[in-house]
């Protein structure tokens, strides 16, 4: 067993420990993903992509948006009040990331992924 984990690389090196948390919901993901090939869009037209309620998107959109992931802006359309979302800077890295890690594990890459801003197991700096 011991030189099963030796081959596999150093503890941590698996592409599970790049995943966020944040993103392991279900609509979160969702809401990163829809928002990841637009600028910016607006809260109902991602409403209705994700299939979700008002309610529901506000929650996941409010918890997202205090991690940092997604900016919320408010205005008119009109005489209308609209909100629009997006993803910050920092959202479409994390985005990306989870989106690698999650490649990684479905290929069965395990200890040897060499993940965003990380070098592979085999060089001794996945951690």
């Amino acid at each position: 067993m011991t030189a099963r984990r030796s081959e596999a690389g150093p503890p941590g090196s698996h592409p599970r420990h790049a995943l966020a948390p944040l993103l392991n919901s279900p609509v979160r993901l969702s809401v990163a993903a829809a928002l990841a090939s637009v600028e910016k869009a607006e809260f109902a037209l991602v409403r209705d992509l994700v299939e979700v309620t008002d309610s529901v998107l506000s929650k996941q959109v409010a918890a997202l948006e205090s991690a940092g992931w997604v900016a919320v802006a408010k205005g008119r359309a009109g005489r209308r009040p609209r909100t629009w979302l997006s993803l910050t800077a920092e959202g479409r890295v994390v985005y990306e990331r989870h989106l690698a890690a999650l490649r990684a594990i479905a290929e069965g890459a395990g200890g040897r992924w060499a993940g965003p801003g990380r070098g592979t197991a085999d060089e001794g700096t996945g951690g």
